[in-house]
């Protein structure tokens, strides 16, 4: 390492400050304001996290050629590259400049080397790839979003509903499993793609959290639920920012992970950045194609495609072009208030139909789902939302203690015109029916005044779990506790009601539960302050500057001291202030040289000639030989 940190020494003191500062502009996480020499910065470019994230940035053709000179060993010419890759000088040029533009490969006389640590991961062998066509553009044209928008935020108020109603089971080692999430995203009949999104969001917007290995809404959730849309859809897309899985459509993923490193934060952002809002793309494609070639390490054709889904969902991007809501986040503006632009107030009022439906166009109101919730069962989900109502779920609205007037009357409260015969019909009738089986915890009994029934019932061979017996003829006995026995005789059709000893009704009310939040990640503080372009540029001038060796910058020993230190990390100060002396005043030393592994030749020699980290002298027997400077080990003033 030390040797290819020596040569990139030897470069970077053969380059213009302008040349340095843009190394130092591409490379901002090693520029620090403590580096004294180019071999200090050297050094530092040759770390291999910062390396690493500097291959991150190439586009497809460089990455090319950074593989093709690792593959040839750092040996390899100009002539060679481009024969290998099939590519004109030209192209080799443009995308050599992008790797010298980053320290990651520079020339070597007629040798190009690439820097130590590099992977050149996914680089095409063979060939150079060429950049697709630029993507194709028109005049953006105004397309309103709010219908997906609506959509997503419905989605995630439905989610949190489930949460609290149906049951979300989270792993014992954290994360949701994917048959939990096709489960589930069955029953809110959306993809599976599409859940995860919305669980996502919902868990990064600390709306739910895990409690007992079991997702639910959080308090949180309670206060987002009751805001305005607009801010429900603000508050959905700061926690899209924030998100740093990566999408993979391909392969079925669990939710909730934490994932390493910042890949979907890179994906997202860089994506984002390329809409306008004056400027809208034909066809988003040719937009993924283009943005897979420029950054391969963080774009894929899949991923990429998925997170333009995501951004459209949100309302971000709506006919190729940027939406003032996507704007606001591009441009770190007000995105509550560009959301509740966006956004129409939640309507209060639903259509009641004779087909036994409600109709909603918009977003709902909380206390208009509630209602519906409670009384209807969720039957589309587009840009109308459609209840059924159903005996089923009348008799829902009943078990929690309400009277058949009672659930007209909350119906009547949402409706935009009086409420058709039909439903007044259907809540009556499933309140006559309600109640006339009762159980009673002994474990539990079923009475009846008809006999006939408590008769059908004791046969039914679907009811065979509770064990029924006869106690009476209106009575009959069962196995299972109250619960238990309520729940199958509702799932076989019946509609009974639950007593208490006091033979008084018993009005069922589920525990809201209530899960704590996550909390917000909170981006990473780094004890350094990243340096602005102008001191960058400074820096690159003093580096340049100091080690140039002219009149004015103190004499040529401590020129040529300065130089030799920075192209060998072996030898002591005193040593190379002697070298340095007889370099200049043409004095006989003595050193000790690395000739091979494990192999020193000891030489006396007058140096005459230092360039380029390659030290050219006289020997004793007078002939002339050069000396690599970073092969010398030691160096003292000859006996």
């Amino acid at each position: 390492m030390a040797r290819r940190i020596n040569a990139l020494a030897t470069w970077l003191h053969r380059l213009e400050p302008d040349e340095v500062a843009a190394i130092l502009l591409h490379r901002r996480d090693v520029a620090d304001r403590y580096i004294r020499t180019l071999k200090d910065l050297a050094t530092q470019l040759t770390d291999s996290d910062s390396v690493h994230a500097a291959e991150d940035t190439l586009d497809q053709g460089a990455l090319d050629v950074l593989g093709s000179i690792v593959a040839m060993g750092n040996t390899g010419t100009i002539d060679q590259v481009c024969s290998e890759l099939h590519c004109s000088v030209g192209e080799f040029e443009r995308a050599f400049g992008r790797l010298k533009e980053r320290a990651l490969a520079w020339p070597d006389g007629a040798k190009l080397i690439a820097v130590n640590s590099v992977r050149a991961t996914g680089a095409v062998r063979d060939q150079l790839t060429s950049r697709p066509p630029a993507p194709r553009l028109r005049r953006a044209s105004a397309v309103t979003p709010v219908v997906v928008a609506m959509s997503t935020v419905d989605g995630v108020a439905r989610l949190l509903a489930h949460c609290e109603q149906e049951g979300f089971d989270a792993r014992y080692t954290g994360g949701v499993a994917t048959v939990e999430i096709r489960r589930v995203a069955r029953a809110l009949r959306v993809a599976d793609s599409v859940l995860r999104l919305w669980l996502e969001l919902a868990v990064e917007a600390q709306l739910i959290g895990v409690e007992r290995h079991r997702l639910l809404p959080t308090r949180h959730g309670d206060a987002w639920l009751d805001s305005h849309p607009g801010a429900r859809l603000a508050a959905l897309v700061d926690a899209w920012r924030r998100m740093d899985w990566r999408p993979e459509p391909d392969q079925a993923r669990a939710a909730l992970r934490d994932y390493p490193g910042a890949a979907g934060l890179a994906l997202r952002r860089t994506t984002l950045e390329r809409f306008s809002a004056d400027q809208a793309f034909v066809d988003v494609t040719e937009l993924v194609d283009d943005l897979v070639w420029e950054r391969p390490a963080v774009h894929d054709p899949r991923a990429t495609a998925a997170v333009i889904s995501e951004i459209e969902s949100l309302g971000l991007v709506a006919g190729g072009a940027l939406t003032p809501l996507g704007v606001a986040v591009k441009d770190e503006g007000d995105v509550e208030a560009a959301a509740t632009d966006l956004m129409p107030p939640a309507t209060e009022k639903a259509a009641f139909q004779t087909d036994m439906t409600a109709v909603v166009n918009g977003l709902p109101s909380p206390h208009l789902s509630a209602t519906l919730n409670l009384v209807a069962d969720l039957e589309d989900n587009d840009a109308a939302r459609v209840w059924r109502l159903s005996a089923g779920s009348v008799r829902r609205a009943l078990d929690t203690g309400l009277t058949a007037e009672q659930v007209l009357a909350k119906l009547a409260a949402v409706s935009e015109a009086p409420l058709p015969q039909v439903i007044e019909y259907q809540v009556r009738d499933v309140a006559r029916r309600h109640g006339q089986l009762t159980v009673t915890d002994v474990a539990s009994c079923v009475r009846s005044q008809d006999p006939a029934l408590l008769q059908e019932i004791a046969r039914s061979k679907r009811l065979a779990s509770l064990k029924l017996r006869f106690l009476t003829p209106t009575v009959l006995a069962s196995a299972q506790p109250m619960a238990e026995t309520l729940a199958a005789l509702r799932r076989t059709g019946y509609a009974p009601t639950g007593l208490d000893a006091g033979d008084q009704s018993i009005v069922e009310q589920v525990e809201r539960r209530r899960a704590p939040a996550r909390g917000e990640r909170r981006p990473d503080r780094w004890w350094r302050t990243e340096m602005d372009d102008l001191e960058l540029t400074q820096l690159a001038v003093r580096l340049v500057e100091q080690e140039r060796p002219t009149v004015r910058r103190g004499t040529p020993r401590a020129n040529a001291a300065r130089m030799l230190r920075d192209q060998n990390v072996f030898l002591r100060d005193e040593e190379v202030l002697i070298l340095a002396s007889a370099l200049v005043d043409g004095n006989r030393v003595e050193i000790r040289y690395a000739s091979g592994p494990r192999q020193l030749e000891t030489h006396v020699i007058t140096p005459a000639k230092h360039l380029e980290g390659v030290l050219s002298a006289e020997c004793e027997d007078g002939s002339t030989r050069e000396f690599d400077i970073g092969h010398v080990r030691k160096v003292a003033v000859p006996a």
